[in-house]
């Protein structure tokens, strides 16, 4: 299944996915329990893709005109290091293997681009989904990112130890 570049008038559904997806009680992959409230707003969303040029909101759907059935935030970081943020399924149709599809997707796209690596990040409280990607060859750098708890834009904080796990993903050894 392809990636098609958000448009922005897609950016009210993708926030609205991306806060079913984290938020909410459905598919086995949120963190409602660690965070309350959204993970992100459209508003947020145009305002981080302003302040990040190269970064790019996929979707992975049918066409260009279909629903939008997951999406992935894309940036390039330290050549050859992108990073890739936001991976959200539709929890309704999470048993599809579709997040799976996307990550290969999201993975391959970046590779064409020049990506020797991926990193992302992860709550460090999300044992199942750490694995999830470590299954799919993600390895734990050893480095864990504060939480900022201080900036309210990533959610509401139910706990006071959350950090966030950092992975990697060599995608094409040097040459």
């Amino acid at each position: 299944m392809p990636l098609f570049a958000a448009a922005d008038a897609d950016l009210e559904t993708i926030a609205a996915l991306v806060n079913r997806a984290y938020r909410g009680t459905e598919g086995w992959t949120h963190e409602g329990e660690h965070l309350g409230g959204p993970r992100t707003e459209a508003d947020t969303l145009r305002r981080d893709l302003a302040a990040a040029p190269d970064a790019r909101v996929m979707t992975l759907r049918d066409s260009p005109d279909s629903e939008i059935l997951g999406v992935v935030w894309l940036e390039p970081a330290t050549p050859p290091i992108w990073y890739l943020g936001m991976l959200a399924v539709r929890p309704d149709i999470q048993d599809r293997q579709l997040g799976r599809a996307l990550l290969t997707a999201a993975e391959t796209l970046v590779a064409q681009r020049g990506a020797g690596r991926v990193r992302m990040t992860v709550l460090n409280v999300r044992d199942t989904l750490v694995a999830w990607y470590e299954r799919r060859g993600y390895v734990r750098t050893g480095e864990i990112q504060p939480f900022p708890y201080e900036d309210g834009s990533l959610g509401v904080p139910k706990r006071d130890d959350l950090g966030f796990v950092i992975l990697e993903k060599v995608l094409a050894e040097p040459t």
